[in-house]
């Protein structure tokens, strides 16, 4: 299988596993957001992950926008939005999918 399609599969991955969780949390919870980040802060642990993950969607979003400049594969961008709105797990992998298109 090319490597192309193993980041898609990453890419979904990356977007159903979490959610299922977020989604367990959530019902758990109410369905409170302010519960969720909350839980994002609750001990020094988290706190580490969610700067960590905060961190690398900022890295990932620099790289995409510098690179997309170059590289004018426009369709890359989208790997932003679903970077913040669903995670970094997600985001990266489906960069690494646009990424690997041929161009031209």
């Amino acid at each position: 299988m090319p490597l192309r399609y193993i980041w898609l599969a990453l890419a979904l991955w990356g977007a159903v596993h979490p959610m299922y969780w977020f989604i367990s949390f959530l019902a758990h919870n109410g369905g409170s957001m302010n519960a969720l980040i909350e839980a994002w802060y609750v001990n020094a642990s988290a706190t580490g992950l969610a700067w960590d993950r905060i961190i690398a969607a900022i890295v990932l979003t620099l790289w995409a926008i510098a690179e997309v400049s170059v590289r004018r594969n426009w369709p890359a961008l989208i790997a932003i939005p679903v970077t913040f709105c669903i995670g970094v797990g997600c985001g990266l992998p489906l960069y690494l999918y646009f990424r690997s298109r041929p161009i031209g």
